[in-house]
């Protein structure tokens, strides 16, 4: 079969040269011509391409990888720690106070005990003394008042869970803290009463008239006798255990009356409380340690304001905490260790403040909110 030469051609362009062979068709000028030509040609080519040198694939570099994972790791950490201080989190000392109202405040209404000397007493002047109101006091400041705008106003035992207190008048007051010899209980918080942490630990004790009885050595030794204490108290469970005969009050000043007259022989309350008319008419008591394991522990009541109960809370930690902070040493000294030489063996209260858990506040750079 033929075959069309023309149309192979026309697809390649490199020319095609043939050696003219010797012989009658070609003589030797024409093939030294022919070969000149074709040296010239091949003189003339480029030279083929070098080759491309072999490009090795970058090698990966494990400490640069860690070193740029730890870098992303520190950002990523350092970003979630400025939303927790700023967006998220327990909320700071002024989202707290704005929470409690205390910015609104012109005064620090407070309702305290008026007839228990060395924890809170009014004198006849008017002015207030005891370890109740030194910590008062001491909770004041650290919410911003200044002394002459404490306002205390006398609370009955049952008020306390109330917040209501009386003023000189005899006039029913909201107040917005209670300091008042009052004992944190399970069954207290149970009805809903916001207890602080403890700031004071004391014992239940009894009180009797000089010599009117030989020993007192444990409540048992009290049966089928008369015996005082403050109505909605702690102190009169172990009494009535011990089948005396109760007579609840409303203030412990009625109990000491009844004690004075006659009309029982013995009171039974919190050591703290009778150790300071033991201390003030060392020859009127007898003061008895009646060995009873429970410990009165007292706690503030902030009412329904959970933000009010951390701030007080927050002053406790401080107490507790700063070794600069002296203030619930002070106050002890001055109110209640005073009262050890006259009651001798009997109980006070514990001589160290309480142990208190760190309040969940959220601290700011630059502030010292712990102490």
């Amino acid at each position: 079969m033929g075959s069309d030469r023309s149309g192979v051609a026309g697809r390649f362009t490199w020319p095609v040269r043939r050696r003219t062979p010797p012989g009658p068709e070609g003589t030797a000028e024409d093939i030294a011509v022919q070969d000149l030509a074709e040296r010239e040609a091949a003189e003339q080519r480029l030279p083929p391409p070098e080759p491309e040198p072999l490009i090795e694939p970058p090698r990966f570099n494990l400490a640069a990888f860690r070193l740029a994972a730890l870098g992303l790791a520190i950002v990523l950490a350092l970003g979630l720690a400025m939303v927790r201080l700023f967006v998220g989190g327990p909320p700071s000392v002024a989202d707290l106070r704005e929470q409690a109202g205390v910015e609104t405040w012109t005064e620090l209404p407070i309702g305290v005990k008026d007839d228990q000397p060395g924890l809170a007493l009014r004198g006849a002047d008017g002015r207030w003394s005891g370890f109740d109101i030194d910590i008062a006091y001491m909770i004041a400041e650290d919410l911003g008042f200044r002394r002459s705008e404490v306002k205390f106003y006398s609370i009955e035992s049952e008020d306390r869970p109330r917040m209501q207190a009386t003023n000189a008048k005899g006039e029913r007051v909201p107040v917005k803290l209670v300091i008042a010899s009052f004992s944190i209980t399970p069954k207290r918080i149970a009805d809903g009463v916001r207890f602080s942490a403890p700031y004071l630990y004391t014992e239940q004790s009894v009180l009797t008239m000089r010599g009117a009885l030989p020993q007192v050595s444990s409540i048992a030794d009290l049966m089928g006798k008369r015996v005082c204490s403050i109505s909605s108290s702690t102190s009169l469970d172990a009494p009535k255990k011990e089948e005396a005969v109760v007579v609840p009050r409303n203030r412990i000043s009625e109990c000491i009356a009844d004690l004075r007259e006659g009309r029982v022989q013995a009171v039974t309350t919190d050591a703290a409380i009778l150790a300071g008319f033991k201390d003030r008419f060392p020859d009127d008591f007898d003061h008895w340690d009646v060995g009873l394991d429970p410990t009165e522990a007292y706690g503030v009541n902030a009412g329904e304001n959970p933000a009010l109960q951390k701030l007080v809370d927050l002053t406790l930690y401080r107490s507790y905490t700063d070794p600069k902070d002296a203030r619930w040493e002070e106050a002890y000294d001055r109110n209640l260790q005073s009262e050890v030489d006259q009651n001798k063996k009997a109980p006070i209260a514990v001589a160290e403040q309480p142990r208190v858990v760190r309040p969940d506040i959220r601290e700011l750079p630059w502030e010292d909110v712990f102490g």
